[in-house]
């Protein structure tokens, strides 16, 4: 455990690596630059505003505004002005949110969720709950005792549950105010037709195809509400699958890349690569491969 002005850092001690860490921030000297991290992030903007450029899109972010990226998903806040806020960091092998998807329901909804923003609003209430949840991370962190470990992956927990049910909550709203709208029908078939081909089939005119409607309207509509194309959607569901699958599984990266539709591992190891960034297989021994416990 190392103690830095507001940094609690725990390292893992068999690999050396970071497993767990909160800090404060007072400017953004740690987020202006691209962001490829082998561990989980969650970055809380308590004061500033400026742009997020994450994985294909651009949005704007705000006081009070909490970003969630997964395991090498790119990002870089930039702001003309300081910024300032509280951010959480997990390795997988700390936490591992793919193996306890069902009792933290964050999978596909704060992570690895490609129809919505990487990010939530964070209201008068919840912002009074997060506080005493990193308080009482904090408070832990800095008593080295009995099952620590333990206690802070509970608290972990029930932080990304309550993130993960705000989250829901908002898009209950947005979708809502949509129902009047033609286009959010089309896009929910879209999402389901994404979710149920993707091994299969990897190009925008397959799914224009499946839904009986000219490939430039659906481009359009996708760019409108998603602000991505959709071979970036479809691009972006293959790297999640993949991601799962060399986290989850030993199988070797041929059989994952055949199993996603591509018969040259090769081809499939460049694909990943330039939507990574990361090749798979430095992705599994940096990120690793089914050692989280917890």
């Amino acid at each position: 455990m190392s103690e830095e002005k507001n940094t609690y850092t725990m390292v893992d001690p068999i690999t050396g690596n970071l497993a767990f860490k909160l800090f404060w921030f007072e400017d953004n000297s740690y987020f202006d630059h691209l962001q490829r991290n082998n561990f989980f992030s969650i970055i809380w903007i308590k004061e500033g505003e400026g742009k997020l450029k994450s994985d294909f899109s651009t949005y704007d972010y705000e006081v009070d505004t909490m970003l969630a990226f997964t395991p090498y998903q790119p990002f870089m806040l930039t702001s003309d002005i300081n910024i300032s806020g509280v951010a959480i960091q997990f390795h997988p092998d700390f936490f591992c949110i793919h193996k306890h998807h069902k009792e933290v329901s964050c999978s596909g909804i704060l992570f690895d969720n490609i129809y919505h923003p990487p990010y939530i609003k964070i209201d008068e209430a919840s912002a009074s709950t997060f506080n005493i949840m990193l308080s009482q991370i904090k408070t832990e962190m800095q008593n080295n005792a009995l099952a620590q470990y333990e206690i802070l992956v509970s608290y972990l927990k029930i932080f990304l549950i309550t993130a993960s049910r705000l989250k829901s909550q908002q898009q209950a709203l947005e979708q809502g105010t949509d129902k009047k709208d033609k286009e959010p029908y089309i896009l929910n078939n879209l999402k389901e037709a994404i979710d149920a081909h993707y091994k299969t089939k990897h190009t925008a005119s397959d799914y224009a195809d499946m839904l009986n409607i000219s490939a430039k309207a659906l481009a359009r509509i996708t760019k409108t509400h998603f602000n991505k194309t959709i071979s970036n959607l479809i691009a972006e569901r293959i790297i999640i699958e993949a991601k799962r699958e060399l986290y989850l599984t030993n199988k070797p990266i041929k059989e994952i890349a055949y199993e996603l539709g591509y018969d040259d591992e090769y081809y499939f190891s460049r694909f990943f690569k330039t939507n990574a960034d990361v090749s798979p297989q430095l992705y599994r021994d940096t990120v690793g491969f089914g050692r989280a416990s917890a």
